[in-house]
C-alpha cells in the first residue's frame, strides 16, 4: 500500500516538474534573444559615432553598419584600424614635406646669405676709402657685380621652379627645328666651353631640315642650357668635351646631352635633381652654379609630359636624355 503510494506522489512529482523545466528554458532563450538584440543595439549606438568620424574623414569605401551585421565588432575594428593605417600615411607625408620645406629655406637662406655678405665687405671696405683707392675700386666694383649676377641667377631659376610647379608658367607649343637651338646655345656658351678647353659637338640622325620638335621652346632651350652649361663646368680640367646626340624614335626624338667629365658617385644619382643638391659643395660653388639648374631641367621635361634620365661613371662622364615629340614638316 505505502510502495504504492509512493510510486504514485513520484510519477506526480515527476509530471509536474518536466512543464515547469520548460517553461524555465522558453523564458530563458526569451530573455536570450531579447539581451543579444539589446546588447547588439548598445553597441552599434557606440560604435555607429566612430563609423561618423571615419566616414567624415573621407574614407568611403567603408560600409555602413547596421543591426543585420553578425560580425559588426570584427568589422568596425577592421575598419578602424584601415583608416587609422590611413592617417599614418598622411601624417608620415605631412612630416616628409615639413622636412623638405626646413631644408628649402636653410638652403635659400644659406645661398643668398653668402653673396649677401660677399657684397657687404666689398661696400665697406669701399666706404672705408678703398673708393678712392684706383688700384682696387674697379676690382672691388667688378667683383660685386659678378656676386650681384649670381644673387640674381638663384632668384630668378628659384622663380621658374615655383611658376614652374604651381603651374602658373603655361606651355606654348610651337613647331620649331631643335638642331638650330641646340647650335643657338652652342654659341651662347662657345666663350665658356673655350675657356674650359671643352668641344662642342652635335650628332644628328637626318637631315637637319627634318629635326622639328613640338615643344614649348623657350623652356626646352632653358633646360638644354642648363645641361651643357654643367657638361661644361664639371668637365675635365685638361679639356674634355660635350656631345650632344639625337636618335630617332618614330614619333620622337630622343635627345642625349653627354660630357668626359668628373661622373657622379651612384649613390648620388636619385638626388642631383633636388634644389641645391650639390655631390661636392665646395667644388660647385668655385664653379658658380646655383645648384637649381637640374631641377628646373626635370620639372621642364616633365611639364612636357616626358621623363629624364641620367647615368654616369666616374672620371668618365655623365649623359642625360629626355624624348621630345616630333613637329610637322612644312
Amino acid at each position: 500500500m505505502l510502495a504504492t503510494l509512493g510510486v504514485c506522489y513520484y510519477c506526480g512529482y515527476h509530471e509536474l516538474l518536466i512543464p515547469g523545466l520548460c517553461t524555465i528554458i522558453a523564458i530563458s532563450i526569451v530573455l536570450y534573444f531579447i539581451s543579444y538584440y539589446a546588447i547588439k543595439s548598445f553597441v552599434i549606438e557606440k560604435v555607429r559615432p566612430v563609423y561618423k568620424i571615419i566616414r567624415s574623414a573621407q574614407m568611403p569605401k567603408f560600409k555602413e553598419i547596421s543591426q543585420n551585421d553578425d560580425n559588426l565588432i570584427d568589422t568596425a575594428t577592421k575598419d578602424a584600424e584601415e583608416w587609422a593605417s590611413h592617417k599614418s600615411e598622411e601624417i608620415e607625408l605631412l612630416k616628409k614635406q615639413e622636412i623638405f620645406r626646413k631644408e628649402y629655406i636653410g638652403n635659400v637662406a644659406h645661398e643668398l646669405k653668402t653673396p649677401i655678405f660677399t657684397i657687404q665687405g666689398y661696400v665697406s671696405t669701399l666706404l672705408d676709402g678703398g673708393l678712392e683707392d684706383e688700384t682696387i675700386n674697379r676690382k672691388y666694383l667688378e667683383r660685386t657685380d659678378k656676386v650681384i649676377q649670381r644673387m640674381t641667377s638663384i632668384v630668378h631659376d628659384l622663380d621658374a621652379i615655383n611658376r614652374l610647379e604651381s603651374g602658373e608658367l603655361k606651355m606654348e607649343y610651337t613647331t620649331f627645328n631643335i638642331a638650330d637651338l641646340v647650335n643657338e646655345i652652342f654659341e651662347t656658351q662657345e666663350y665658356l666651353a673655350k675657356e674650359r678647353n671643352v668641344t662642342l659637338t652635335m650628332e644628328i640622325p637626318t637631315v637637319k631640315s627634318l629635326m622639328m620638335v613640338y615643344a614649348d621652346k623657350m623652356r626646352i632651350s632653358m633646360a638644354i642650357s642648363n645641361l651643357v652649361i654643367n657638361a661644361i663646368k664639371y668637365n675635365k680640367p685638361d679639356g674634355g668635351s660635350v656631345r650632344i646626340r639625337f636618335y630617332d624614335m618614330d614619333n620622337r626624338f630622343l635627345v642625349e646631352v653627354s660630357d668626359t667629365g668628373i661622373g657622379i658617385p651612384q649613390e648620388h644619382l636619385d638626388r642631383i635633381f633636388e634644389r641645391f643638391f650639390r655631390v661636392d659643395k665646395s667644388r660647385s660653388r668655385e664653379q658658380g652654379g646655383t645648384g637649381l639648374g637640374l631641377a628646373i631641367v626635370k620639372h621642364v621635361i616633365e611639364a612636357h609630359g616626358e621623363s629624364l634620365n641620367v647615368k654616369s661613371t666616374l672620371n668618365k662622364g655623365t649623359s642625360f636624355s629626355f624624348t621630345i615629340k616630333k613637329g610637322n614638316i612644312k
